[in-house]
This record gives structure tokens, sequence and C-alpha cells, in this order.
């Protein structure tokens, strides 16, 4: 297989997994912004930084960073507080549960870690902007000696 379409598919794959990711975490963080009021005073609070800070953290990376996510911008930077709880879920909310019931925190968590490592492809917002500004970076001309 030719370098440039094992590009294009690896690229694809990795466009699959962030919407995916970024798309079922939103249905984790949406139901908990909703009920912001219910939850700000009773929401878990495992780092010691109080329930509603916690909450707003959970909020931040399950809709902000997963809808950011989706749009695959700056993927590796976004991907960490979504690793990092769900991290906290599995080590922590779940940490005496059995296996089954933390397993799809550790699948995020996978997830979460190889699109840091990886970043998000070619099909993402970010390479486009950086596209973008690297041509009108280019077209302008340099100032000649003098000027």
């Amino acid at each position: 297989m030719a370098l440039r379409q094992q590009d294009t598919l690896t690229s694809v794959g990795l466009l699959i997994l962030r919407v995916a990711l970024g798309g079922m975490m939103l249905t984790h963080g949406i139901p908990k912004l909703l009920k912001y009021g219910e939850l700000s005073s009773s929401f878990p609070d495992p780092l010691g930084m109080g329930s509603q800070l916690s909450l707003i953290s959970a909020i931040g990376a399950e809709v902000v960073c997963a809808g950011l996510l989706i749009l695959g911008f700056a993927t590796p930077i976004v991907a960490i507080p979504l690793a990092f709880t769900m991290l906290v879920a599995f080590g922590m909310i779940h940490a005496s549960d059995a296996f089954a019931v933390k397993e799809k925190a550790a699948l995020y968590l996978a997830g979460f870690v190889t699109l840091i490592f990886t970043g998000g492809g070619r099909f993402a917002l970010y390479p486009l902007v950086a596209r973008i500004f690297s041509r009108k970076k280019s077209t302008k001309t340099k100032p000649q000696k003098g000027e």
C-alpha cells in the first residue's frame, strides 16, 4: 500500500475515533450540564475540590473538550482533560466496583490516551486552520533591505 494511501486511511481512522469518543462523551456531559442545579451540591468530589468545581470540571471535559475533539481542534491538548476525567472515574469513583462497571471508563481512557499521542489526523479543524495561516504567511513578501 502506498504511503499516501496509508496516511489517508490512518486519518480516516482517527476521525472515526474522535467523532465516536467525543459523541459518546457528550451523552455523559450534556445531562450533567442540564441538571447542573440539582447536581452541584451532591456531585462526587474525589479530588477534594468541592462538588461544584468537580461538576464544572466534568462538564468542561465532557462537553467542551468532547466538542472540540469531534472537530479535531488541538486534539492532543483537549484529550488530556478527557483522559484525566476517565482516570478519575476508573481509579477513584469506581475503584471498588467490579471491572465490568469500570470497563467503560477504561475504554474511554485508552482512546483518549491514543489521541494524545497520535493527534487528530488530517481530517480535523486544527490542521486546516494551520494550513490557512501558513498560506497567508507565505503569500506575504519579505521586506527588502532598506524598507
